[in-house]
């Protein structure tokens, strides 16, 4: 119907033979007129489901917004507190490592500590045991130069007992003794 309207006004506007720039005042108020009528008749029934469908569509965009913020300070937050578990995981990793280096350094001087005891001991005991085998040869010698003495003596005793026959048996004996 409108469009109708229009249609019969621009062709009432062109029969005057007045061109486009021309001011035609029943133009004027038709064309308001219709304007006006069009613009009730859209705001009755289709201003309040665009007006509500555009705040609809603005609530919706405000709440993603809402959202896509609180998203942004939880991703902060929880980058913050990775950062600080990361320094407090750094420094647990620094303080254990530190705690085995001295763990190792204590084990490495314990057991240098005993290898050294371990080696005096040994020393000692080599040392006595040395002492032992000298006394016991010792004795042993002693049991035989007395037997050597004895057997001298024994075989002086027998011999006559003449100066050259004594410095004979003598060294008969001390040729015995460097063969043993």
């Amino acid at each position: 119907m409108f469009l109708a309207f229009n249609l019969a006004v621009l062709a009432v506007a062109s029969e005057g033979g007045g061109s486009l720039i021309d001011v035609n005042p029943g133009l004027i108020f038709w064309t308001v007129v219709t304007f006006l009528i069009l613009f009730f008749i859209l705001k009755k029934t289709a201003w309040k489901p665009i007006l509500s469908a555009l705040e609809e569509r603005e609530a919706a965009i405000r709440e993603s917004l809402e959202k896509a913020e609180k998203a942004k300070e939880e991703a902060n937050l929880i980058l913050q507190q990775n950062k600080a578990n990361l320094a407090a995981a750094g420094e647990e990793a620094k303080k254990i490592v530190d705690q085995s280096r001295a763990y190792a350094d204590k084990v490495k001087e314990q057991i240098i500590q005993e290898s050294k005891e371990q080696a005096q001991k040994i020393i000692t005991d080599a040392s006595a045991e040395i002492e032992r085998k000298k006394e016991a040869a010792f004795d042993e010698l002693k049991v035989h130069v007395a037997e050597i003495a004895v057997n001298a003596a024994e075989k002086i005793l027998k011999e006559t007992l003449d100066k050259e026959s004594n410095k004979k048996l003598v060294n008969t004996y001390i040729n015995e003794i460097a063969k043993n």
